[in-house]
């Protein structure tokens, strides 16, 4: 890739990418400079010298009048990658652009894993025509593709792999590398299997390299290899690896046959997903909406906002209960805020501790309760810490002693339902198959604030007016 832009021409030369974490706004100015200029020649060779990852980042860059300028002239030029690397909302504005010819070459260079992510994003018609347009072998690859659940191994897979008999030497696996035309472009392991296709073991490259000629696979294999079978789980997938520090795994099908692998680079973007998809949903949002029009992102937030709406009219409720008594004494209108924001944010705290340890699977019956318990503790402690200073702030501000000991008595009851509902509230709804990322955040928001208001209200109707 080149890493600035040499040529010599009035444009000031710019670097294309900053510490290689993406282009920088200089080289979009460029870019946008020569797209005004018609010069096509400096952004075809410049795109076909960059990563697709810089040029999926330069795309989203731009705004979507150049963006579709831009792709019109480069798409011929431009890895196919690319489209793989872009934002999936502006993914499909880019595909709509292609020729359905211009397409149908893009996915035959394209891995199997990677094809079947783009083939998986195109309507019906547009899917049927690509499939049409395809190699026999091809089509038939990715219909048995589309036919394994969104999030499972099977989508995640690529069928490239090499695999070979334990009889064989390494100088036969190396004589066969050498002469294969239909080797993976990259691979990490070599698997073995029995005549059945079922995996014995794998053997590692360096390894086979490292190895005499005479020897047998059979005696340098490892015969630990763990299949996968095709309907596992993706998040499931990327803890095994995460655990066994693996670069692939072979996957079977139903019969025990080795159909596919999937590797590491295609599980650090599960990992990306899946962290993206949590932080979304606790945000109550359904996906990125970065790239999505004003009005759609609008409808697609409405729903979430609708909930907390409801949510905090349960809370003024309870607050109105004790209308008369914030009448009385207008220093609670003022603390009541205090109260319920160091609940929230010390309930939010355990909840994000929670939920993580869920996703990376930490979390598990065992030791699920001894972090309930741990929680209500620190809720506890913290409790009592703030409740001496917001009580000797009350204190000092309205004079009243009395109100200070019941917004720190009030500080330490919420602190600790916090402490005790953020780390319950996401066990519970995983015990009841419901994603904690989704509901945690309104639920726990509601029982903070609520617990709140009634204990400090309640206690000081109690208190000050007993």
């Amino acid at each position: 890739m080149a890493s600035e832009n040499t040529t010599a021409d009035p444009v000031e030369t710019r670097p294309v990418v900053d510490d290689d974490l993406g282009v920088t706004s200089d080289f979009v100015a460029d870019v946008v400079e020569r797209l005004e200029a018609g010069d096509t020649a400096w952004l075809r060779d410049s795109a076909s010298d960059m990563w697709a990852a810089d040029v999926a980042d330069l795309i989203e860059a731009l705004d979507p009048d150049r963006r579709e300028e831009y792709v019109q002239t480069v798409k011929d030029v431009v890895d196919p990658e690319t489209y793989n690397e872009v934002d999936d909302d502006i993914r499909e504005a880019i595909l709509e652009q292609l020729e359905p010819e211009e397409l149908a070459a893009a996915v035959q260079q394209l891995d199997s894993d990677d094809a079947l992510d783009i083939v998986a994003d195109l309507d019906e018609a547009q899917r049927e025509d690509l499939l049409a347009r395809l190699p026999d072998a091809d089509s038939v690859l990715i219909r048995r593709g589309l036919q394994y659940s969104e999030y499972s191994a099977g989508r995640l897979m690529q069928r490239e792999l090499l695999a070979i008999p334990a009889f064989w030497t390494v100088g036969d696996t190396i004589d066969f590398m050498r002469s294969s035309p239909d080797l993976p472009d990259e691979f990490y392991d070599i698997y073995v299997v029995d005549p059945r296709h079922r995996p014995l073991g794998s053997l590692a490259l360096s390894r086979l390299l490292r190895s005499r000629r005479g020897v047998h696979i059979q005696d340098i294999m490892d015969d630990e290899v763990t299949p996968v079978p095709v309907d596992m789980d993706q998040e499931e997938l990327a803890d095994m690896f995460r655990r066994k520090d693996t670069v692939s795994v072979p996957v079977t099908d139903e019969t025990g046959r080795l159909i596919g692998v999937v590797t590491i680079d295609d599980i650090v973007d599960v990992i990306d997903e899946e962290h993206e998809d949590d932080m979304m949903r606790m945000g109550g949002l359904s996906g990125d909406d970065l790239y999505r029009a004003a009005m759609e992102t609008a409808k697609s937030r409405f729903p979430w906002l609708m909930t907390n709406l409801v949510t905090a009219v349960l809370a003024s409720l309870v607050i109105a209960q004790f209308d008369a008594t914030i009448q009385q004494i207008v220093a609670l209108a003022v603390l009541m805020p205090i109260v319920a924001s160091m609940g929230g944010n010390a309930g939010t705290q355990t909840l994000t501790v929670v939920v993580r340890a869920l996703a990376t699977r930490e979390l598990s019956r065992g030791n699920a309760l001894r972090l309930v318990g741990k929680e209500v503790i620190v809720g506890a402690a913290n409790g009592f810490l703030f409740a001496v200073l917001a009580g000797g702030m009350a204190w000092v501000w309205f004079g009243d002693k009395a109100l200070g000991g019941v917004i720190g008595a009030a500080m330490i009851l919420n602190m600790i339902s916090a402490g005790l509902f953020g780390a319950a509230i996401p066990v519970v709804l995983e015990r009841m198959k419901i994603d904690p990322a989704i509901a945690s955040t309104v639920l726990l928001t509601t029982v903070t604030d609520v617990v709140g208001f009634l204990a400090f209200l309640g206690l000081a109707a109690a208190v000050l007016y007993e």
